[in-house]
């Protein structure tokens, strides 16, 4: 092949519990990216789409992590890329990862695969380098593995995939303010309390037993944060009322979809999803603040081949 056309899903991170560890795949919400050889070195981006992105590679996520691979890769040619923006800067659900990962995965595919998921996922670590000045993998792990992933390891790189639940459901809202991660993280403390320590542990372990066994009420009791919600909740408009409906609607757990401001809400059912995204719109229509609503599965594939029509 010499161009490839892949869509590059959406992603929520931390999934409360597992902050910079842990991240889903969205199945419907995502980045379409063309990808094609030539004979030029480097990595030229001459499109971007539905966002105002630079298109210099070295200030483009894509650009950084596809550099990354070229530096590692058997090949004297480089690459140009045209990146349809489906998910908007700032959002929560990985927008720089989606162009991270779809871009490396993209050109492993077109070089006939000589580097493994993992690899791809260093390589994409590099745009979230750029992007938020650290190099976490809990957005671009599941981007390119699917389904969920904890990071049990970043020295040395050690990922564990999960395949996801049947019945699990996401309903993401994402109002439209922009909080960069960068700036999200610096007002996160540097240390916790034992006490919260402890509680956390527990969830994360309660939440990776409960998606093995598809233990849904396991997975409902473990999706609470002691860490990082009670910190970044605040900049999010209405985020209290959002979750007290969400759970009331039937929701397993709602939480921060990574730095925010997107609300995440995992459900049993798409039945279940729908009921709360109806109650999160209701919270967000009283309050008057614009905003995108997305309810999805969860992806099992990750970064995938687009369909022709796409």
């Amino acid at each position: 092949m010499e161009s490839i056309k892949v869509f590059c899903p959406a992603t929520i991170a931390n999934i409360s519990c597992g902050f910079d560890v842990l991240g889903l795949a969205l199945d419907t919400v995502g980045d379409l990216m063309t990808v094609k050889k030539q004979q030029e070195k480097g990595i030229e981006i001459l499109e971007v789409t539905g966002q105002d992105l630079p298109k210099e590679a070295h200030r483009n996520v894509a650009g950084v992590a596809g550099m990354a691979l070229l530096q590692q890769a058997d090949y004297n040619g480089g690459f140009s890329i045209r990146i349809d923006k489906k998910i908007k800067a700032g959002s929560g659900i990985g927008s720089s990862a989606a162009s991270s990962a779809g871009a490396v995965w993209a050109m492993n595919e077109l070089l006939g695969k000589p580097f493994t998921r993992r690899q791809l996922v260093e390589f994409a670590m590099e745009g979230e380098r750029l992007a938020s000045g650290v190099a976490h993998a809990d957005n671009v792990a599941p981007a390119i593995f699917g389904g969920f992933t904890l990071i049990r390891s970043y020295n040395p790189l050690d990922i564990i995939h999960i395949s996801p639940p049947g019945e699990l459901v996401a309903t993401v809202i994402h109002p439209q303010i922009e909080i960069k991660t960068s700036d999200s993280r610096k007002i996160l403390k540097t240390t916790i309390s034992l006490e919260d320590g402890i509680k956390q542990w527990g969830n994360l372990g309660g939440l990776i037993a409960g998606l093995y066994t598809q233990d849904y009420d396991l997975i409902g009791r473990s999706l609470e944060d002691h860490i990082v919600e009670p910190i970044r909740s605040i900049l999010i408009p209405g985020f209290d009322a959002l979750k007290k409906h969400s759970l009331e609607a039937g929701a397993l757990g709602c939480g921060i979809s990574g730095s925010g401001p997107s609300v995440y809400a995992l459900s049993r059912s798409l039945a279940t999803a729908m009921e709360v995204a109806s109650a999160m719109k209701t919270v967000y229509d009283k309050l008057g603040i614009a905003y995108d609503l997305h309810v999805s599965e969860i992806g099992k594939s990750g970064v995938r081949v687009a369909f022709p029509d796409s």
